[in-house]
Order: structure tokens, then sequence, then C-alpha cells
């Protein structure tokens, strides 16, 4: 793994005007300090900043591209059966979307690239912003805890990813102890993410950030899926941290009650891919993107050219709902419904002219009105939209579940549930209709139709060991689970991802592949 040089460096111009004034002896016996390298960047405070703003950049490696017509993200949706492609031009995508992807797969070497990559900044963060003097306290603390929090969330990836995977907490060179790092246990993984959120709920963080920085809330709310993970396979703690997943996520709905304007539900669906509200009230955390750094990565999700943007009959139609999953939402449910939940089925011509049918339903959640146009209105053409990564919604369901699975459902988890439903416009049975185990069966099937398309479906399969079947509307064991989009059986072996064969063959330590991986 290869230490990743910082690319936003504001000072740089600074250092390079010490030079001036220095005699010819003087700069042939010194270092350069406009050559800039860890050792000697981490001097003042807007070093540290900019040191982690560097890893907040790199979040957006889900954004980069893999390959004609796809996207890194398009990893954690092709597998999860819930949504097909209409162009079949890129390899690596259709290999996902068949469950046939392998350890050349790009989309699984870039994920594996981009993770570290994050976790390699902010280990620098780390290491070096400690050191630096003078700085404010409550500045470097928050910095602090900031790194923490997004090294745990790489590694909450990675680890669900790949298992057992190398467990990297100190900036390498060469000469590393660790430079050819072997794989570390998934419970010492774990073990460190909880670490670090624990450090990160410290540091002193307010409770929402607009600004789009880890907030308080963010870390309870990622602490709380985490153990909910844990919970769930493939550690199966059980009760212990369906019990902490609980309480954690009911930190954040006893903050949200006391304060709904800081943190709710959005009124309407079209409030959550709104880009005016990005950041706030129900975006708990996002990945953050701005047109002028980086434009919102999501637009594989545009119907394959068909009008619906101001780029008139375009798009690729990479990722788009597979029937029978649109056709699994429950009759009147306002997430199924033309333009007003998370679907469409019927857009404006270049964005902003006559309404005309798409003929099939697409992916409405990530589409940006302001952006691509709407009725009479036409875009901005700049897609600021974020990717939400952690949404209220979901903490309220991850209660609901944790609570549950203590002995059986109880009011209040049945009222974060029913909140979800109320939004929706559905009719939710009597609390005293429920057992633990129609409840639990119930959140799992909000979960699926709620947090479709956010790169969390794949990660519930793989906890749960179980996948939602559209046609039967129960759920089936993950191994024989036979995918719609692609007519082909979940194996054991797809529990987890191969490790990227350009790092095993660069690094033996990580031997032995994931089984089921040539």
């Amino acid at each position: 793994m290869k230490i990743n040089i910082l690319k936003h460096i504001s000072s740089a111009a600074l250092f390079g005007l010490l030079l001036l004034g220095s005699g010819c002896s003087k700069f042939l016996e010194e270092r350069d300090p406009s050559n800039l390298a860890p050792d000697n960047f981490y001097t003042i405070p807007e070093h540290a900043e900019a040191a982690i703003a560097s890893v907040y950049a790199g979040t957006r490696f889900i954004g980069d591209g893999a390959g004609i017509f796809s996207s890194n993200w398009q990893l954690l949706e092709a597998v999860t059966g819930t949504s097909t492609t209409e162009t079949a031009q890129n390899s690596d995508l259709n290999n996902l979307y068949g469950l046939i992807y392998d350890p050349n797969t790009g989309h699984v070497i870039n994920y594996w690239n981009g993770i570290y990559r994050v976790i390699a900044q902010a280990n620098l963060v780390l290491e070096k912003v400690p050191g630096i003097t003078p700085m404010d306290d409550a500045q470097k603390k928050r910095i602090l805890g900031e790194a923490k929090f997004l090294r745990a969330w790489a590694y909450f990836y990675a680890v669900r990813l790949w298992g057992d995977v190398p467990l990297i907490t100190k900036p390498q060179t060469l000469q590393s102890e660790d430079f050819f790092p072997k794989r570390a246990t998934a419970e010492s993984v774990y073990t460190l993410i909880v670490e670090d959120l624990i450090a990160a709920e410290e540091a002193g963080l307010p409770w929402m950030n607009k600004n789009g920085r880890v907030s308080l809330a963010a870390v309870k709310s990622e602490l709380a899926l985490v153990y909910l993970t844990m919970a769930g396979f493939p550690l199966s703690k059980g009760a212990t941290h369906y019990k902490l997943a609980a309480d954690k996520a009911n930190e954040v709905i006893t903050y949200a009650k006391a304060n709904p304007a800081a943190i709710d539900l959005f009124a309407t669906y079209a409030e959550v891919h709104r880009e005016t509200l990005k950041n706030e009230k129900e975006h708990i955390f996002m990945i953050q993107y701005n047109s002028v750094v980086a434009g919102n990565p999501m637009d594989n999700m545009y119907p394959n050219f068909k009008p619906v943007t101001f780029n008139g009959a375009s798009g690729t139609g990479s990722t788009v709902p597979t029937r029978q999953f649109y056709n699994s939402y429950e009759a009147g449910d306002e997430r199924a419904k033309d333009r007003e939940g998370y679907f469409y089925t019927s857009y404006f011509t270049n964005g902003n002219g006559a309404l005309f049918q798409l003929g099939a339903p697409y992916i409405f959640k990530h589409f940006n009105t302001i952006a691509n146009g709407s009725s009479g209105v036409a875009g901005t053409r700049n897609n600021n939209l974020n990717v939400p990564v952690i949404r209220y919604a979901e903490i309220l369901l991850v209660y609901a579940e944790a609570q549950n699975e203590l002995g059986a459902p109880t009011q209040d988890a049945y009222d974060a549930f029913k909140r979800i439903r109320d939004r929706a416009k559905l009719v939710t049975p009597a609390f005293g209709t429920y057992s633990q185990t129609t409840f639990r069966e119930a959140v799992w099937r909000e979960r699926w139709h709620e947090l479709c398309y956010e790169q969390i479906t794949w990660f519930d399969m793989v906890r749960l060991r179980k996948v939602y079947n559209e046609t039967t509307q129960g759920f089936d064991n993950f191994v024989g689970h036979v995918n719609l989009s692609s007519n082909q059986p979940l194996q054991n072996k797809h529990l987890l991802f191969p490790i990227p064969r350009p790092e095993l063959q660069n690094n033996p330590n990580l031997a032995p592949q994931n089984p089921g991986y040539q």
C-alpha cells in the first residue's frame, strides 16, 4: 500500500517564497522547503485542515469511473438483484450482475484502492496533527475525531467486503515493518472500528454539520450500524450487540425528538434528493459533491437514450430497477409513485418540456431536478447533489430491528418502524398483531424498500444471510437465492468479494485468496 500524497495543499506557494533572499550556498546546503512531504508539511493548523480535507476528498472514490458506462458504486448494487442494466456494454459490470466477478474485476480493484487511500490519508492526519504547535486544542481534537471516524468508515467497508483485511494504523514507508502486511482477523478490525468511533464521540463534534463534515450524530449512527452488523453474521455476537445497537440508535432518536429542526425525516421524498437540503435534517452523513470539483456520480441511473435531462436523448441505463423489485412495493406506497417517490415512469422532454412516458420504471432517488430541469423550469446543468451514506430513516429502522431482537417488539420499536410507513402513506397493522418473527421480517422489508440503491442492501444480505424474495414477499436463505436480475443463484463464496489480483501479486502475505475464487 502506498502513501497517498496530498493533492490540495494551499500553503505550497508560501513555502516557495521562503527561497527568495536565500544565498546560493545556503540553498545548496538546505532541503528545498517547497518540496512538501509528510515529514515537513504538518507544521501549522492550516496544514491540518488541508490534510483532513484530503481525507474527505478521498471518500469520493465511490463515484470514480470503472470502465465504460460504469462507476465504482455499482459494485454494491449490481450484486443485490434489485437492479439490472439496459446497456450491457461493460464486461466487469455484466459479471457483477451475473455473479461471475473475479479478482480481476475493475470495481473490486478500485474499491480496495479507494478504501485504503482513505485509510492512508487518515493515518497521516492521526500521526502528524498531534505534533502541530501552536494549534487550538479544540480544533486539533475535532480534526483528529473526524479522521478517526473516516478511518473507521473505510475499515467498516473493507471488513464487510473482504473479511480479514490488512489492519494498518500508521503511515507506511519502504522501511515499515508491515509494508507487506498480512491480513488481520475481522474481529480485530471491528475492534479498531469501535475504538475509533468511541474516540470520535469524545472529539467535541457538533450534533449536526451543514458543512458536510462529520457530526456527533454521524458518529453515533455509524456506531449503531457497526454494532448491528457485529450482532449478525459473521461475528454473530447476538443480544449484547443488538442491545448496543438499539441504545446507540436511541441516542440519536432521543436527540431528534427534542430537536426536530436539526434531525428528522423529511416530509416528502422529493426532499430526500433536493440539492438545497443536503447535509441537513434526514441526511446525517453524505459524500460531498460539487460540480466545480466533482459532480454527482449517479448518472448511470439515467435511462438509456431517453431525453429526461438537458442533454436530450442520452444516459446509459446501466443501473435500473428490476420490474420485480419495483412491483414488490405495496399498493399505494408513495415510494413507488411516479416522480413523487423513489422511482419515475415518466418525465419532461429534455428536462423541462412535454411530459412523456418512459415505458419502464427508473430510479428517481438520486435524480437532481434542479440540475436536470422540471416542468417548465430549465435545469442549471450543474449536478451538486451529494450521495447519502447515513439517513435518519435508517437509524429508525436500526432501532426497530435491534430492539425487537432483544425478545419482542416494544412500543418504541413499533413507533420507529411505523414512522417509515406513515411517510409512505401505508396502513400499518396494530402493535399487538406482531410477533417477534413477523415484526423482524416487516422491518427487513422496510429496509429493502426504503434504503434501496444506497449501497446498503448488499450488506444487509450478508449480515442477515437472508435475501428479500420479491415474488413471495418473504425472505430466502442467502445461499441458493436466485437473483432475478440474472437468474443466477447466490453461492457461499459471494459472502465475501475476492482479494484483487494486483494486491495478491504485489503482496504474497495477503494469501490465501478468499474461498471460491481462483
